[in-house]
């Protein structure tokens, strides 16, 4: 693959840029987030993700803001939440969203968090994320633990309603214990970007003893291993840590390369999220 580095992007279909490494925000409480973020882009991140439900726009706006970077170098996604999955809810979801980072003028990137509310609420939001779009106050837009079949309902809305909007961005919990490959080929096929939450599997996978053995062998941490396997992928990793050594190690995977074999030896069958599962959920 091509060298990267931690200033590397990626071309959406919305003809915006991605970088290829995103810090995450989940779980990270309000009151210490702001300080958090600012180190992420102290150490170099310039790709914030956060949501509504995560109760800390503001404060990772404020970080953004704060950091004396340029609005236009630092990337910034938000999500619509589940309770809010419908034409109406969601625009004032949007608007929640907009009015939380105020101090940006605009949003990056707005995912749909996961596909509640039923197929009309479903669509009703992607209808309010386009029309949001349109008026440039969210310049990408996507979805996020949506299964193939929730895709291909929105596909074909897209293709038949007139309502338009293009899937920039799917955004999964994908690591070597739940790979998903089945969606991973449907968004490949289709050049949306694939980022991956909970790439280091919250740290609950670190003494496995392959993973162990890759570590010694690239003099790295599992957890760089783990971000790393997770660029060779394709995908764009959006790791999380609160403390500094871990949010600048999680940067320094642009030195080594993981050969194909490695890889290979990564691979599993499991299918073992340690998050929620809405892309697997029959009921929705």
């Amino acid at each position: 693959m091509a060298p990267l580095s931690l200033a590397s992007t990626r071309k959406m279909v919305s003809g915006d840029e991605i970088p290829v490494i995103g810090f995450g925000s989940y779980q990270t409480p309000p009151d210490v987030t702001e300080k958090v973020i600012l180190k992420a882009l102290e150490a170099g991140y310039r790709h914030v993700d956060c949501a509504q439900l995560y109760q800390n726009e503001a404060e990772c706006a404020a970080a953004i803001h704060k950091s004396g970077i340029d609005r236009s170098e630092v990337f910034y996604t938000s999500k619509i939440p589940d309770t809010h999955m419908s034409y109406e809810k969601a625009k004032e979801a949007i608007e929640a969203s907009l009015s939380a980072a105020a101090c940006l003028g605009y949003i990056d990137l707005m995912l749909l968090h996961a596909p509640y509310g039923g197929k009309e609420g479903r669509l009703g939001a992607w209808r309010a994320l386009v029309e949001a779009q349109k008026t440039g106050k969210i310049r990408s837009i996507g979805v996020s633990n949506y299964g193939i079949r929730h895709l291909e309902e929105l596909e074909h809305y897209i293709q038949t309603s007139g309502v338009g909007g293009q899937i920039s961005v799917g955004q999964y919990e994908i690591h070597p214990w739940c790979a998903r490959e089945d969606i991973v080929a449907w968004l490949k096929q289709r050049d949306i970007v694939v980022e991956a939450y909970s790439p280091l599997v919250q740290a609950k996978r670190m003494d496995e003893p392959m993973l162990q053995s890759l570590a010694r062998k690239y003099k790295k941490t599992p957890a760089q291993i783990l971000v790393r396997w997770s660029l060779q992928k394709g995908y764009v990793p959006l790791p999380k840590s609160v403390t500094e050594s871990r949010i600048r190690e999680n940067t320094q995977v642009f030195d080594f390369e993981l050969t194909q074999e490695d890889m290979r030896r990564l691979q599993t069958d499991e299918h073992a999220p340690v998050c929620w599962d809405p892309a697997r959920d029959s009921k929705l």
